[in-house]
């Protein structure tokens, strides 16, 4: 099977819920090349904070940084959060969401190893679970091994695996998510 990537600026809806964002840009992904697609988006959910910045985690980042997240758990005991990601997939008739979930903490301060590697600055405050560091503060390969930790769940793998799966069966499993 061959993939090919289109680059769109897609308008991303204004909504706190990913599997809405991701089904939206999918469909609207579709309605311009005419095949099926996939989107992604995510979020960041602090349990303390009843799932805030959810996926506004791009503005909670420009606005209050994670200087004023940490300042929001200040003395909270409850340091549990999660990235979570939905991968959507449109043929044009239906609609499959694939969930990803990785679990972790938030430090209690701004831990930090500069790499080029870094895709936001969560990275200086989420310990991931079953680490005693932070994404900033692991190696490269320990933060492979946390992509093969049994408590993370991958949307791309879970993906990767349904549509292998379809496409030996010939089959397709009506929305599985």
């Amino acid at each position: 099977m061959d993939f090919k990537i289109f680059e769109y600026d897609l308008e991303e809806p204004r909504n706190d819920d990913i599997r809405y964002i991701s089904k939206v840009e999918v469909q609207e992904a579709y309605k311009l090349v005419k095949k099926p697609c996939i989107s992604m988006d995510s979020g960041f959910f602090i349990d303390a904070l009843n799932g805030f910045p959810r996926a506004f985690v791009n503005h909670a980042l420009e606005t209050i940084g994670i200087k004023g997240i940490l300042k929001l758990m200040k003395d909270e005991k409850n340091r549990k959060c999660y990235f979570g990601e939905c991968l959507s997939y449109y043929d044009g008739q239906d609609l499959y969401q694939f969930m990803g979930k990785h679990d972790g903490y938030i430090a209690e301060e701004i831990l930090r190893n500069d790499t080029n590697k870094k895709w936001s600055d969560l990275w200086y405050i989420y310990i991931t679970k079953n680490y005693n560091k932070t994404l900033a503060q692991m190696t490269d390969v320990e933060r492979d091994n946390k992509k093969r930790d049994e408590s993370s769940i991958d949307s791309f793998e879970v993906f990767a695996n349904w549509y292998i799966n379809k496409e030996k069966n010939g089959k397709i499993i009506k929305n599985m998510i």
